[in-house]
């Protein structure tokens, strides 16, 4: 069972966890739980929220060790293509990556332990993207991996189905650090469901 009270689907990376909540639903509309604090919860402290037009693409962002982050991220509003990378040296799955489509319509959620490199491209516009984050945001933390780096064999264009000249991607992101020079502080996996 892990601890956040959901449906694991997955866990297609050590301590990367696929969930989904159970719906309740009749002509009036739906309900579910979103999130339950469990024995071995992870103390929240930040919770986010940000709007993406169609095309955007943020990442592939994370917080170094002492601000190393968890995330339980989900949409809301919309739709992404939300990827991950393993950036933990003593995990079997070491710089590889996991992407899925998180939607206002699946109502999936994806839990991403210490150690993982996060981004997604947004595929409608207006997409709402909701995280809950174990550490507060800390500027002189943060990193970013080159989102197109060959070497995490990340195919965004399939997720998006046209030109990836037209994507938006910030300035920051534009210049990620290649994954071959990556130092990792991390280590890890830390988190094994039960």
């Amino acid at each position: 069972m892990n601890p956040f009270g959901l449906q694991t689907i997955a866990e297609p990376l050590p301590g990367l966890l696929l969930l989904e909540p159970k719906r309740h639903g009749d002509d009036r509309g739906y309900f579910m739980e979103t999130y339950r604090e469990g024995e071995e919860a992870i103390r929240w402290v930040q919770d986010n929220e940000s709007m993406s037009h169609r095309g955007v693409l943020r990442g592939m962002h994370f917080q170094r060790p002492p601000h190393a982050q968890a995330k339980l991220v989900s949409v809301v509003q919309g739709s992404v293509y939300d990827v991950v990378v393993d950036l933990r040296p003593a995990s079997p799955t070491y710089g590889q990556h996991f992407g899925t489509v998180l939607s206002a319509e699946n109502h999936r959620r994806l839990f991403i332990p210490e150690g993982f490199a996060h981004g997604f491209l947004t595929l409608d516009d207006h997409s709402i993207f909701q995280y809950k984050c174990s550490a507060l945001y800390a500027p002189d933390s943060e990193g970013a991996i080159d989102y197109r780096d060959a070497n995490l064999g990340i195919d965004w264009a399939a997720a998006w189905g046209s030109d990836p000249q037209s994507w938006r991607v910030s300035d920051k992101d534009q210049h990620g650090m290649a994954f071959a020079s990556f130092d990792s502080p991390f280590v890890g996996p830390e988190y094994t469901p039960a």
